[in-house]
């Protein structure tokens, strides 16, 4: 499931100057170092400890490019930075996102020193071929090496993987969420590829060399590879991108603005279908579901209850959320509802 919402203090760090051609990467716009102002960094944060509420410090959290791999220098200034308000007890801890192969013992030594909440690496893949064709520069290996080390000098690993890259596959994204877990991964988090203006990626697409992910193949495979990290434990921090992420710049792909929800939504409709399916389900049922799980049941715009009427033939005329553990299908003509008093809020 999706981990409850963690508060951080968003700073976006561009890749300037990164040697890289990732194929879904606009790289003019990505390394525009003209984009940032470190002069700007401690302001922002303090505009946004001004909206956090007392006694829920959160933490810092160096996005948007490869921060290991800009200037030493300037890395060293934004960790003091931020070390400084974990320090005072504004802040928790520190969280940035990198590449694998900008990760090495020596830059690990040197991160001790500060207060490293996660470590978010952008594996996107644990395929040679899929890494290849996505212009990564680095092979799966390196990757797994990245992980390795991580966890060895003690820090808290994320894992971020996508889905409908160039040469994946459903059976390739879940080989690399198993890997993911396998390689201790704390949390996740997924993105399935979408096509942005001025990207290799899209000039693949306009020579047919690729097709993009509709929402409906983004969110079953987001599903499949959640089913993963579900399974071992591992906490996923977000599907999709922030609205914040150049989305506007998009020009083809799963381009939607809840695609969490709806991969949530799929996955409580698998649950439904293996129900209807095991017990020999049909007919009109009332749903009863745990507290809080009625918009995820039902689905967006109800497509859950019409997709298993039309696939098992459930008719769910009424939803409850009540205390029980477990979704349960029961006969419309139990009335045990009534005789509990309980309301169905569909």
């Amino acid at each position: 499931m999706i981990a409850a919402r963690h508060r951080n203090i968003p700073v976006f760090i561009p890749q300037m100057g990164c040697p890289h051609a990732c194929v879904f990467c606009d790289q003019a716009a990505i390394t525009d170092g003209s984009r940032f102002n470190e002069g700007e960094v401690a302001p922002q944060i303090e505009r946004a400890l001004a909206t956090v509420p007392a006694g829920e410090p959160p933490e810092i959290a160096y996005f948007g490019g490869s921060f290991t791999g800009i200037d030493r220098g300037l890395m060293l200034r934004l960790l003091d930075l931020a070390a400084g308000y974990v320090r005072s007890g504004r802040a928790s801890g520190i969280r940035f996102s990198t590449r694998p192969d900008l990760i090495d013992e020596e830059l690990l030594s040197v991160l001790k020193g500060y207060p490293i909440s996660a470590i978010e690496l952008g594996l996107q893949s644990m395929d040679d071929r899929v890494l290849s064709a996505s212009g990564r520069g680095y092979p799966a290996e390196r990757a797994r090496s990245a992980c390795r080390a991580v966890r060895k000098a003690g820090f808290p690993l994320v894992g971020q993987m996508m889905v409908g890259l160039p040469e994946s596959s459903p059976v390739s994204e879940i080989a690399a969420a198993r890997e993911i877990c396998d390689l201790g991964a704390a949390a996740c988090r997924i993105y399935p590829t979408v096509v942005f203006r001025n990207t290799a990626l899209e000039q693949m697409m306009k020579r047919g060399d690729y097709r993009p992910l509709t929402v409906e193949e983004a969110v079953a495979r987001s599903a499949d590879v959640l089913e993963v990290f579900r399974s071992r434990g591992v906490s996923c921090l977000r599907i999709g991108l922030h609205a914040s992420e150049q989305l506007s710049a998009a020009v083809a792909g799963p381009n939607h603005p809840a695609l969490g929800e709806l991969t949530l939504g799929e996955l409580y409709y698998r649950k439904l279908f293996a129900m209807a399916r095991g017990q020999s389900l049909s007919g009109r049922m009332a749903l009863r579901v745990p507290r809080g799980e009625a918009s995820r049941a039902v689905g967006q715009r109800r497509r859950n209850l019409s997709r298993l009427l039309r696939e098992t033939g459930v008719e769910v005329t009424r939803v409850w959320e009540t205390d029980c553990a477990e979704p349960e299908l029961i006969p419309e003509n139990d009335r045990h509802h009534e005789r509990r008093k309980e309301q169905p809020c569909i």
